[in-house]
This record gives C-alpha cells, structure tokens and sequence, in this order.
C-alpha cells in the first residue's frame, strides 16, 4: 500500500493528462449508470479533492442521493489507468459554482477549458444547470501503460485507513 503523498500527485498527474473520466453512479435498486465527465483534482500536499462541473439531472441527484459515492476511472490507448472511489458532495451555491467554474477556466492544460462553451451554461456560474460535485477519494490506483511484453511502471494503490 502507498502513502496518499505518493499517489496523489501521480493520480493527478495522470488523470490530468487523459481529462475525461468515465465516472459511475448506482441508483436506489444498486443499478449502475456511467458517464463521460471531465473532472479536475486539486492536491494541496496533504489532501485530495476533485471537482466536477456538471449539468444536476434528476438522474444523478437521485443515484447521489440513494449512495453519495462514484467510481471515477481513466483510460488511454496507452493503457495508462488510474482511478479513484469517491465520497460525493453536490454545491450549488454560488461562491462554490464561479470557483470551480475558475478552477476550470484557469486550470493547467490540458484539462482547462472555458465552461461558457457548454450551451447551457451561456448564463456563466449561476446558472440553474451548472452544480458542482466535489469528490473526496477513499481509495486510489494508479497503473502505467503496459506493451505486449512488460509492465512500463509500478502500480500504485491507496486507501484510507479511516474510510472505507
């Protein structure tokens, strides 16, 4: 098992190279839903937090509700993998929407991007379809591309010891 303040900056690393995440959700019934989101993590040394700008549908409040978790997972066609499991938090009030909507605007690239592109979010951060989910890992894994032949790196893992 490897320490988060090994992990992390390797996890962001990585997850920030491939930017798109497929992330799950399970609803009530324990059935699971995947999408495409684009997250952005934030490692300050001693913590790890992600954040989504997201469109808050009645399907993702409702899973978030019946289990406030996600499966964050990352791929390239180098194989590169890393993924994080979540504990899940929806903002949505306004100070929280316009700094994740700056974390976005002005974020390294290349997971920075301008959110006024998405059409529905034209009004900028107050929008009523811009919500934040802020993602608080409780377990990590960080796995380099492989060729046919060899392993390129080691594969890392974490988990809270206090978390799940």
């Amino acid at each position: 098992m490897t320490a988060l303040e090994e992990i992390a900056p390797a996890f962001v690393d990585m997850a920030h190279s491939i930017v798109w995440a497929s992330v799950a959700t399970v609803d009530g019934d324990g059935r699971p839903r995947t999408r495409i989101l684009h997250p952005i993590w934030e490692w300050d040394g001693t913590d790890l937090f992600g954040w989504i700008a997201t469109v808050p549908t009645p399907i993702k409040r409702a899973h978030l509700a019946a289990h406030p978790e996600v499966s964050v997972s990352y791929w390239t066609t180098t194989h590169d993998t890393c993924s994080a499991e979540c504990l899940v938090e929806w903002y949505t009030d306004d100070e929280t929407r316009a700094a994740v909507w700056e974390k976005f605007a002005t974020g390294p690239a290349p997971v920075r991007y301008d959110p006024s592109i998405i059409p529905m979010w034209k009004d900028g951060p107050t929008s009523d379809d811009f919500a934040v989910l802020r993602l608080q890992p409780y377990r990590l894994r960080v796995m380099p591309g492989t060729t046919m032949t060899a392993a390129t790196g080691e594969v890392l893992t974490w988990s809270d010891p206090g978390g799940r």
